[in-house]
């Protein structure tokens, strides 16, 4: 086996990259101060959207940056460096913000694309471990993301430099996500597709079944009618409407179990006397977080689904909620 392979080598090298990537993201709390209030105020005033740029590793590191802005509420897109010098500037307007990123500042493709940013007019972040380079020297606000050593036993490999730019970059799309006041529902739609985007955007409407897939029976309906409808409708429960199809209780697979123990005529007992009155109900345009929550506190597995004046509209069950991801 090499030397390098054993397991006593293996962990102390690991250990020794994450205790100098460490060093590197907490050395950037002494440099949050007035470049970074520059930054933000920069960013939070922009009318156009923050264009990040940067080129191999930091150009990965670009692109998640970017999108971490995008997801938080600060427009933004990620743009190739390389690219930008080949017909892709013309993205770049007089309303946005430009943050660039490159550790050394000196760049050949980065420095042959700063003077047609200024010109434009558009704002100039950098992200430098070099302030004094010819991208910190014509940036309108430098934030310094330099690094001792690099967590590479050679020093050559972009390592804690990286991690220390994506730090910096977390720190200012958080910091104006808080100055902004952007909320959970706010980040719900924009990421409609994951499971607080499904919690904070799905109305109760929106899974709950309705017409002829809803369980109802009325008060005269014997319980045999009354469990048929509940078998045919597969939602564990029928409600037991009046007249006017308002809920007045309801008869779920729960209550026929404790109905065994009790003496009663499968054809000859009415809905209406075995009913649960004034059953837990929630509103179609509810969250339907909501009304997993109406669920668990009864633990219940079924709701109807009234409007104001008390009328069904529709009923779920957790499978429903289930389907729809929300639980």
């Amino acid at each position: 086996m090499k030397p390098t392979l054993r397991a006593e080598t293996l962990v102390s090298r690991a250990r020794q990259v994450l205790a100098i990537e460490s060093a590197a993201v907490a050395a950037l709390e002494a440099r949050i101060g007035d470049q970074f209030v520059a930054a933000c105020r920069l960013i939070d005033t922009c009318t156009g959207r923050v264009v990040v740029t940067g080129l191999g590793k930091s150009g990965h590191i670009g692109d998640k940056i970017a999108a971490t802005f995008a997801s938080t509420g600060t427009p933004a897109f990620f743009l190739h460096t390389a690219e930008a010098s080949h017909g892709d500037l013309g993205m770049i307007t007089a309303e946005d913000v430009v943050l660039a990123i490159s550790n050394s500042g000196e760049i050949a493709e980065l420095v042959a694309i700063l003077p047609m940013i200024k010109r434009l007019g558009a704002g100039l972040i950098a992200l430098t471990g070099k302030p004094q380079s010819t991208l910190g020297r014509l940036a309108d606000v430098v934030l310094d993301i330099s690094v001792p050593q690099e967590a590479c036993p050679l020093n050559l490999a972009p390592t804690a430099s990286t991690t220390a730019t994506l730090a910096m970059g977390d720190a200012l799309a958080v910091a104006l996500l808080d100055a902004r006041g952007f909320t959970e529902e706010d980040f719900a739609r924009s990421h409609p597709g994951g499971s607080l985007g499904r919690k904070l955007l799905l109305h109760v409407e929106d899974v709950m079944r309705t017409g002829e897939q809803l369980p109802k029976v009325v008060v005269d309906t014997s319980l045999h009618d009354g469990l048929i409808e509940m078998s045919a409708k597969g939602l564990g429960m029928t409600t037991v409407v009046d007249d006017h199809n308002r809920v007045l209780g309801v008869f779920t697979d729960g209550d026929l179990r404790r109905l065994l123990d009790k003496p009663f005529d499968v054809h000859r007992s009415k809905m209406g006397e075995l009913m649960k009155r004034n059953p837990k109900s929630v509103q179609p345009k509810m969250l339907a977080a909501e009304a997993v929550h109406v669920m668990e506190t009864a633990r219940i597995t079924a709701l109807p689904v009234t409007d104001a004046e008390g009328t069904l509209v529709g009923a779920l069950n957790v499978h429903d909620l289930f389907r729809a991801g929300v639980m």
